[in-house]
């Protein structure tokens, strides 16, 4: 079965500058094209794209899809590995969690601090936001 650009972007839930720009990037093998010139896709691109778009979601890059996308074609590199590649994801993530949950913290101790202004807030010392060496001015 054969997809024009306009069917494989409503069918993967993209737009067609989406799917050009994957093609530009590699990510999609150039289409075949009919005798009128209208590119033709096949089902593994559809699948292709969809994989593409979980793996955004996901937090990959479009270069660390571009690895995985090789990876399920057979043209693995020993660094492309969906393992590895997902376990340094995994800790990105918990380190932004982490950082994430600082900022938090630190909101809600100015909330709980009842600060007001920014200004006010950063002359107290009191103001759990960190504002380096503004005490000292």
């Amino acid at each position: 079965m054969t997809l024009r650009s306009g069917e494989l972007a409503a069918a993967a839930g993209v737009n067609l500058q989406t799917l050009r720009y994957y093609e530009r990037r590699g990510l999609l093998a150039a289409p075949e094209r009919t005798l009128g010139g209208h590119r033709v896709y096949d089902d593994d691109t559809l699948t292709t794209v969809r994989i593409i778009k979980a793996a955004q979601r996901l937090g990959f890059t479009l270069d660390e899809i571009a690895d995985l996308v090789d990876t399920g074609r057979g043209h693995a590199r020993d660094d492309a590995d969906l393992r590895a590649k997902a376990a340094a994801k995994i800790a990105e993530i918990e380190s932004r969690i982490a950082a994430l949950e600082t900022i938090r913290d630190t909101l809600r101790a100015a909330v709980d601090a009842g600060c007001h202004d920014l200004r006010d807030c950063a002359g107290s010392p009191g103001c759990p936001i960190p504002f380096p060496d503004l005490a000292d001015d």
